[in-house]
């Protein structure tokens, strides 16, 4: 398994949050805290938004355990907040403008040959030292696992939260 060391300290580096979490559409039905799983939530390419204002992001189309937690809070998988504080204080350098999106397609062919390399260049292009990823469910952990295995092939530090 490839692994990349931090290149320069972790508070001079450039980061980057990826998630599995949707862009809100109401058009693709109930994405609201306490919604059922609802697959036409889902997105298939890998997609960036601006971090501020924080992006409206639903994790509805995820196999989350729905009778125990409720997606109220997406400060709980939407770690931009916390990453500016990080950045406030110094802990890490610079959070990047844009966060990125990694599709969970369910499909290790379609990820490793058309996500991957796609969020790649567009770490590269915003020249990302790191990149703090968040997977929702287990099959966001299997999408996750295969990007930062990739990007840490290709230099990129990652760190996976779930």
């Amino acid at each position: 398994v490839p692994f990349t060391p931090l290149r320069k300290p972790l508070s001079e580096s450039r980061v980057a949050f990826i998630t599995t979490a949707a862009p809100f559409d109401p058009e693709k039905g109930d994405q609201g805290p306490w919604s059922a799983y609802n697959s036409a939530a889902k997105f298939y390419r890998v997609y960036a938004l601006q971090v501020e204002p924080v992006p409206d992001l639903r994790i509805s189309h995820v196999g989350i355990d729905r009778l125990h937690t409720s997606q109220e809070d997406p400060r709980s998988w939407l770690a931009i907040a916390q990453l500016h504080r990080l950045q406030r204080e110094g802990r890490i350098g610079e959070l990047n403008a844009q966060m990125f999106g990694a599709p969970t397609n369910r499909s290790h062919k379609a990820t490793v040959e058309q996500d991957c390399p796609d969020m790649l260049a567009r770490l590269q292009a915003d020249k990302i030292d790191v990149a703090v990823m968040a997977a929702n469910c287990p099959i966001c952990h299997q999408s996750i696992s295969l990007h930062a295995r990739y990007l840490e092939d290709h230099g990129i530090a990652t760190v996976v939260m779930g």
